[in-house]
């Protein structure tokens, strides 16, 4: 692509709206200084003096779709208590609609506590549940998908698997069928639970890690040849049409089939590009954000994973989970890519 058509492509995200299908949680940060050890334990005495709610999880992957200048739609099983009023706050506070949420008198709202003394975490606390959503839910949050594709001119659609119960392979299995009737693109950012169960979308991105545990490797495959034969695996038993592996500090792995064949497809490994590493949490989120507005403007994979490898290695500059900059991944992109 020229300079030009990147800046123009950039411009058409502003014009998507993305559905985010997911485990969504808040990140619960509790800020303070240490001074001395507990008389009851061995452990430091955290005072606070600043307590912090963030969207996260599912939810991150929302912040980036919006700081990409599209519209995230978000549709989750959320907790019908406190912590759920205050990620509903907090979607408001960002702007975006909290319609497609079902609340559940059955379960919580994931919720992770940061206790953070001295600029230092000191300890995290889980407050979740992992089992699946009944079914009463999950027909309801269908229906909330369905609702919002006939309401809407729905562009891409995103499953964000944290393995926490929101996604199950009925869910899954329904979606693909809406989004077949549609003709909406769907991309995948899978966990272990489920990674067999996504049969027929569009864009399957998992890391090294989540193709071992979903495939019952015995190694982490780190050859191209390796990787492009579990990619023929997913391409042909499971009817994905891209298989994008995000190989860490080796870059990106992407298999495509090549338009017009159904059985031929095109292999590319990507490096990653030099950066000083702060913080790797949250790239994966960031990654499939840009991977699925890239596929709705029918991007070329090759040329959308690279732009998604480059969006990553920009977040991993960052400490904590912060969402992509638009301004600054065009630049880079611009630099990186177009030829001189």
């Amino acid at each position: 692509m020229t300079k030009q058509e990147l800046i123009n492509t950039f411009k058409a995200f502003n014009n998507l709206n993305v559905l985010i299908i997911g485990d969504v949680m808040i990140d619960s940060y509790l800020w303070g200084d240490v001074s001395r050890i507990s008389p009851e334990a061995p452990v430091p005495i955290v005072v606070v003096n600043k307590r912090e709610n963030r969207l996260g999880g599912a939810a991150n992957v929302i912040l980036n779709i919006q700081s990409l200048g599209a519209n995230p739609i978000i549709c989750s099983v959320i907790g019908n208590d406190s912590k759920g009023n205050c990620f509903i706050d907090l979607l408001e506070q960002q702007g975006i609609t909290s319609e497609a949420i079902v609340k559940s008198d059955q379960r919580i709202t994931t919720t992770k506590y940061r206790i953070v003394g001295n600029n230092m975490q000191m300890l995290r606390v889980d407050e979740e549940m992992e089992h699946e959503i009944n079914e009463k839910e999950t027909k309801q949050l269908i229906k909330n998908i369905e609702n919002q594709v006939n309401s809407k001119q729905i562009d891409a659609i995103i499953f964000e698997d944290y393995d926490k119960g929101v996604i199950s392979p009925l869910l899954i299995a329904n979606v693909v069928k809406i989004a077949n009737k549609y003709h909406i693109p769907i991309a995948v950012d899978p966990k272990k639970k489920n990674f067999l169960h996504y049969k027929g979308v569009t864009l399957f991105k998992p890391n090294l890690k989540e193709l071992q545990e979903g495939l019952k490797l015995d190694h982490k495959p780190q050859q191209q040849k390796e990787l492009a034969d579990i990619s023929q695996i997913l391409h042909k038993e499971f009817n994905i049409n891209i298989v994008m592996a995000t190989l860490s500090e080796a870059g990106v792995f992407v298999s495509a089939k090549k338009k017009n064949t159904k059985t031929t497809y095109s292999d590319y490994l990507i490096p990653a590009h030099f950066r000083k590493i702060s913080d790797v949490s949250g790239a994966g989120d960031t990654v499939i954000s840009v991977a699925s507005l890239c596929l709705a403007l029918k991007i070329e994979p090759d040329l959308l994973a690279q732009i998604s490898n480059i969006a990553g290695g920009l977040v991993c500059e960052e400490v904590g989970v912060v969402p992509v900059n638009k301004k600054r991944l065009l630049e880079e992109v611009i630099n990186l890519l177009v030829k001189k």
